[in-house]
């Protein structure tokens, strides 16, 4: 294999699996890190960088930097990276003098963006400080879009929400509630780039026999939940049944505990595996005491002179056809009659967009959906950009997040006249974290603790008022003891060939044998000649030749802890501890700036 070149900025972030996993690439280790030193302020403009709604996603988040961590690969449970991302909002100082201030001259662009989610929130936040005029078009009569609308105040105060929303307004961003039933009227307005983020609006139904009759009393989910968010519906039977695996049945079913159901029951037609739903979410739903009743499919809505009287479902059992893949086949079990007064329908969302012309140049694929670039987020309309659901449907908010820094990257480039596929480079910095011969700046001690469970409020309490915030958070202590576990793994081992004697201390020290001198090979054949095999491929060899014997050095970057005892032990300092940090491309200046310096 050819020696490993480190100075390509993704190989070591790559290795930072939290941060490579997480759509916004969020540094998270440095931000644990601070909030183990207690600076929380610090902490949250770290997120707010990257991800903009930290108070928000602390909460809120679907955590794929969770899955990817590397603590779960040690003891199965990883670091609560979402939890501690809330405590560097609850106890953050105030930082809003440490916020960009709204531009004094513009720059004489005019940005229009359809909805006022968190795709279209990030691009202006983006855009803004750099002189663009940013007008968010929303129907609704506070900005955050979903955030807002979908989800419950007992899982996201609003407090919280108008707070991260008002940081984003206060660059300058101007909100004119109006909807846009025309995308080429709003063209015709003469704005010279337009974002649509509008999301996946539409919850789908299900044209099930007697749907029709007892309409009164089926409602489509995301529908429901924005009436509860804006107070038009404050009640529910007491009898309830929620279709759908995800994560909104989820909301829904904890909504309806809260007003006025007492039966509340959420059926699948999958198995609880199998669910969309976080398993968080289904857990918290448990917690609340909902079932959740699995491999039922609805056939019809029963009904009493149009008054909805229950459901009756199919029981199913999942096979593997010829080729292998699974499908659900009736169980020939007797159908299921199971008595309701409201059934909530949750089973998906999809996009809707009849107020865009099919003759402005935007094209649609089969399924009604716009052909967007993924990585700069253009329709085939030069100034029209989509980001969040609206662009490949529904995701979660940080994939939002994540669209509208790239979208913005593009707009900001369009408007300068450049290629807006000419994407700059992120910048890389890596530093040595030696202080003395074996001390480093950071705590690199593993600490042995489990994951430690957020405290949640009383269940009488929490369920006597949809508007009281289920989950406490971590206090100061308890979140310090979370923060230990992380395995500082954007500390990386850099290893310099010309230092090493080849006296296998390294070799002997290391708790996860990753460490090999070997002689070189191609990959597949390499792997196998490591002290412990190498069978994650998805993870890089670290490859380092120019030794005296003419080996090379292996290091498996997958069980890596970090924990710097090779260069602790290390005699000749072959081994070095090196922070590295990353910073992603925004749009401004200082990126093409540096885009330029490293071409």
């Amino acid at each position: 294999m050819e020696p490993t070149n480190i100075a390509v900025p993704d190989y070591f972030h790559k290795v930072v699996d939290c941060q490579w996993a997480c759509p916004a690439h969020t540094p998270v280790p440095e931000y644990i890190r601070l909030i183990a030193a207690g600076r929380y302020g610090d902490a949250y403009m770290v997120n707010w960088k990257s991800n903009v709604f930290p108070g928000v996603l602390g909460r809120t988040c679907d955590r794929p930097c969770e899955p990817a961590c590397r603590r779960g690969r040690v003891e199965n449970e990883p670091v609560a990276i979402c939890r501690l991302k809330r405590v560097a909002a609850d106890f953050k100082e105030d930082i809003s003098a440490r916020l960009p201030r709204p531009h004094v001259h513009k720059n004489g662009k005019r940005i229009a963006f359809i909805g006022g989610g968190p795709a279209s929130l990030t691009v202006a936040r983006d855009l803004a400080p750099l002189g663009y005029e940013c007008v968010v078009f929303d129907q609704d009569p506070q900005a955050g879009g979903m955030m807002r609308t979908q989800i419950p105040k007992f899982r996201l105060p609003e407090a919280v929400l108008d707070e991260e929303v008002g940081y984003v307004l206060g660059l300058g961003v101007e909100l004119r509630r109006r909807g846009v039933d025309s995308l080429k009227a709003l063209l015709a307005e003469g704005w010279d780039a337009v974002f649509v983020g509008s999301g996946a609006p539409r919850g789908r139904d299900l044209a099930l026999p007697g749907r029709a009759e007892a309409a009164k009393n089926i409602h489509i989910g995301i529908d429901w939940l924005s009436s509860v968010s804006f107070g038009h519906v404050s009640k529910i039977g007491k009898r309830v049944i929620v279709l759908g695996g995800g994560n909104t049945a989820m909301d829904c079913c904890r909504s309806s505990r809260r007003l006025g159901g007492e039966d509340v029951r959420v059926v699948v037609r999958s198995g609880f595996d199998e669910m969309k739903a976080s398993p968080w979410e289904k857990e918290d739903a448990q917690h609340e005491g909902i079932p959740i009743h699995n491999y039922l499919v609805p056939k019809e809505f029963t009904n009493d002179n149009g008054k909805l009287t229950g459901v009756i479902f199919e029981k199913v059992k999942a096979e593997r056809d010829a080729d292998g893949r699974r499908k659900l086949v009736p169980s020939g079990e007797p159908d299921q009659h199971i008595e309701c007064d409201d059934v909530l329908v949750a089973v998906g969302q999809e996009n809707a967009f009849p107020w865009i012309e099919r003759d402005i140049g935007i094209e649609f694929d089969r399924s009604g959906m716009p052909k967007v670039d993924p990585v700069t987020m253009a329709s085939t309309n030069p100034i029209v950009f989509f980001g969040g659901d609206a662009a490949f449907g529904p995701k979660n908010i940080i994939w939002a997040v994540a669209h509208g820094h790239e979208a913005a990257v593009s707009i900001d480039k369009m408007c300068s006249g450049e290629d807006i596929a000419d994407r700059p480079l992120p910048a890389m910095d890596i530093m040595s974290q030696k202080m003395g011969i074996h001390e480093w700046s950071y705590d690199n001690d593993i600490s042995p603790d489990k994951r430690y469970r957020v405290p949640l409020r009383d269940k009488v309490v929490a369920l006597r008022d949809i508007k009281t915030e289920v989950e406490l958070g971590y206090d100061v202590q308890l979140a310090l003891k979370e923060a230990h576990r992380c395995l500082n793994c954007d500390v990386q081992t850099v290893f310099a060939s010309q230092l090493c004697i080849e006296c296998d201390a390294c070799v002997d020290i290391c708790p996860m044998d990753c460490i090999t001198f070997t002689a070189n090979a191609p990959e597949a054949e390499l792997r196998t000649h490591l002290t412990a095999p190498s069978v994650n491929l998805t993870q890089d060899l670290y490859i380092a030749d120019n030794l005296k014997t003419g080996r090379v050095m292996v290091k498996d970057e997958d069980v890596c802890l970090h924990c710097g005892l090779c260069a602790e032990r290390c005699p000749t300092g072959a081994w070095d501890m090196q922070k590295y940090l990353i910073e992603m491309t925004h749009a401004g200046d200082s990126c093409k700036v540096a885009a330029r310096s490293a071409a």
